[in-house]
């Protein structure tokens, strides 16, 4: 095992006021490193969607969904999933609605960004795939959409993962303004309410991805490999609608369904989340930057444990994937 690395998640863990120690699969995570992309991928009609997913691990293992966000895609989770796959759990990473081979099954259906939609669909895979019950682990889009159902169906989750702590959206409280420093880390929602970004966004997704990861993940030195390995899930003729609906939904710029109404009018009152939970922060995430989780403590009424990963931006699964690995099995055994 490499010392350095190893001296590296001993720090994390300190941060955390946790004892390190010797993972005895970290050789595996790190002879995985720079991995090909995640294979086969399989399909499964659930809900409005044909989703395409990976799968590792035994077929009789206990269930981990892993939930990428944007602008990312399944291969956050590259070096992840084979150090779970490899303590006996069953994997699978689902390309979320607009990306890589998940495709709507009509073309009428509205390429809805809302995060009642993309929670809903997890659950309609988890159905499809008939997993009663999973252990959810996921950032930004990945983690909002582990809150929703760790929030109203408390039964399909044993327990959850989420970088960035309590994500659920309130759209009339992101009607108020923020400090200027803090409007800045999020100028591109701005951007993507004109038809302008809108056009520009569709013009250079990659170029925009490139920026994004840059910007979100400081200290991440990623190579042209492992951008474009990403970048192709972004090929997806829907990726782009979805996005902007998404940000333009967060500001009330535009609607949802309204079969979401209900639930959306739950998730803005901020209900308070039960199951098991481990929240992370990396300490150089460059949109959110890291706390000490206190400040959303109220909305976990469950055991909760935060910690902060050293040297970690936004992307923290890719970034630190056996940190990321360890908190799912830990949060298992709570």
């Amino acid at each position: 095992m490499n010392i350095t690395r190893r001296n590296l998640l001993a720090g994390a863990f300190a941060a955390a006021g946790l004892a390190a120690t010797e993972l005895p699969f970290m050789k595996l995570a790190q002879a995985a490193s720079g991995a090909q992309p995640l294979a086969p991928i399989k399909q499964i009609r659930a809900g409005e969607l044909d989703v395409g997913y990976y799968e590792a691990g035994p077929a009789n293992g206990k269930p981990v969904l892993l939930l990428h966000g944007w602008p990312y895609d399944i291969h956050s989770f590259a070096d992840v999933a084979p150090i779970l796959a490899a303590q006996g759990y069953r994997v699978i990473v689902p390309h979320l609605r607009g990306h890589g081979t998940t495709r709507f099954l009509s073309v009428s259906t509205l390429r809805n960004g809302q995060q009642a939609a993309v929670a809903l669909d997890i659950i309609a895979l988890m159905d499809a795939l008939k997993i009663e019950k999973a252990i959810l682990a996921g950032y930004d889009w990945g983690a909002r959409t582990a809150n929703i159902i760790a929030a109203l169906w408390p039964e399909r989750c044993k327990a959850m993962v989420s970088v960035n702590g309590y994500l659920i959206n309130n759209r009339e409280r992101n009607k108020l303004p923020l400090s200027p420093k803090q409007e800045h880390g999020w100028w591109y929602q701005f951007y993507f309410a004109t038809e302008r970004g809108q056009a520009g966004y569709q013009a250079n997704r990659r170029e925009f991805g490139k920026l994004i990861w840059t910007a979100n993940s400081p200290q991440w030195n990623f190579d042209q490999a492992t951008f474009e390995r990403s970048a192709a899930s972004w090929d997806n003729p829907d990726y782009i609608a979805i996005v902007i609906h998404n940000y333009r939904w967060r500001l009330s710029i535009v609607e949802g369904d309204a079969k979401y109404d209900a639930l959306e009018k739950t998730l803005a009152a901020g209900p308070v989340i039960g199951v098991p939970t481990i929240t992370l922060d990396g300490d150089s995430d460059g949109v959110a930057p890291a706390t000490d989780g206190k400040a959303y403590a109220a909305k976990f009424s469950g055991k909760r444990t935060h910690r902060v990963i050293k040297g970690v931006g936004h992307n923290l699964p890719q970034e630190a994937p056996q940190a990321f690995a360890q908190a799912v099995i830990d949060v298992d055994g709570f």
